[in-house]
């Protein structure tokens, strides 16, 4: 967001005032909740302006590193779509981007032939190692917190996604 098109006001705070006016008490809940997505939109937009030089977006990246950390040096496209919590489609899309780029490849898995792998090319490699490093330049879009409370909630927004049922408590 540029300096020019920035509110004068708080929007999520302005919002709890209509939110009063019109249906009363202005709960924590929805402000808290409103305050989260709109992080989430502007740390995304950071991260993925600071990937733009590379060509990938933050979702891609996130295909990348992970492919990077499997052992084998390639994962299922399944087994992508399950550690990302994404639809299988969401993988498919990703992995046919990243493939273009030639930064993966695909090949049929030698021990099930109905699975499909991905693995990362040299230039896959290279295109990690920089956006990572890219990504650490702007401390992955994490402002004004200090390093304790970047654990703090961290610590609050695991409470929440293990409440979920994101994993087991």
């Amino acid at each position: 967001m540029t300096e020019t098109s920035r509110l004068d006001f708080d929007p999520i705070e302005r919002a709890g005032q209509l939110w009063h006016e019109h249906f009363g008490e202005a709960t924590d809940e929805m402000l808290l909740a409103t305050s989260i997505m709109r992080v989430q939109q502007l740390m995304l937009a950071r991260l993925d302006a600071a990937l733009k030089p590379f060509g990938i977006t933050f979702a891609r990246y996130e295909v990348l590193v992970l492919i990077s950390f499997s052992r084998a040096g390639s994962l299922p496209l399944s087994k992508i779509g399950e550690r990302l919590m994404v639809h299988p489609t969401s993988v498919t899309n990703a992995i046919d981007r990243l493939e273009s780029q030639g930064l993966v490849v695909r090949e049929a898995d030698g021990s099930d032939r109905r699975r499909t792998l991905a693995s990362l090319t040299a230039e896959g490699r290279r295109v990690v190692e920089q956006a990572t490093r890219a990504l650490h330049d702007i401390d992955f879009a994490v402002d004004g917190l200090a390093p304790e409370q970047q654990r703090q909630a961290f610590d609050l927004l695991r409470a929440m996604r293990s409440a979920a049922g994101d994993f087991p408590a």
